[in-house]
């Protein structure tokens, strides 16, 4: 399914739903960080997804870390709430979503690189290249907290 992400567009279309989503910002040994290359928008992005019924928020970020990657992992923290109504996606079903979307932190407990239906590419990106990289502002805000050796509390909006 396509999607069109509007991010503090003033002519973006109002939202008909609200999700919630997470995210998992995960790094090797080498500090590199983990990520996929959409295949609804083609942009690189940390893996992440929608909480189904019946899982809690951490069963949820480490299926989509295992379905979108191959890797399997566990979550160690939280990095942020978020939940800007001036972000909303279309898609192509009608439906234009507001995301509440948790990103947490998360380590690598094992799992090859793998891509599947939502990844065209799984690599793991060292940081000094991020800007070369085709990413939302939304990610890259969840990825600039997550780097931000500074930050010692929990991001929310």
């Amino acid at each position: 399914m396509a999607r069109v992400d509007y991010y503090n567009d003033p002519n973006a279309p109002k939202a008909n739903s609200i999700a919630v989503a997470v995210s998992a910002f995960i790094q090797d040994d080498e500090r590199r960080i983990l990520m996929i290359r959409r295949t609804d928008n083609d942009l690189y992005a940390i893996p992440g997804g929608q909480l189904e019924l019946g899982e809690t928020l951490a069963e949820a970020t480490v299926r989509e870390v295992r379905e979108e990657t191959g890797i399997n992992c566990r979550i160690t923290g939280v990095i942020g709430l978020y939940s800007n109504p001036k972000h909303v996606i279309k898609y192509d079903d009608g439906e234009i979503r507001q995301e509440f979307s948790i990103c947490f932190r998360g380590e690598v407990l094992g799992g090859e690189l793998q891509t599947s239906t939502e990844s065209s590419e799984v690599i793991w990106v060292d940081s000094t290249v991020l800007d070369s990289l085709k990413i939302h502002p939304s990610i890259r805000l969840r990825i600039n907290h997550a780097i931000d050796e500074s930050r010692n509390s929990t991001y929310f909006s």
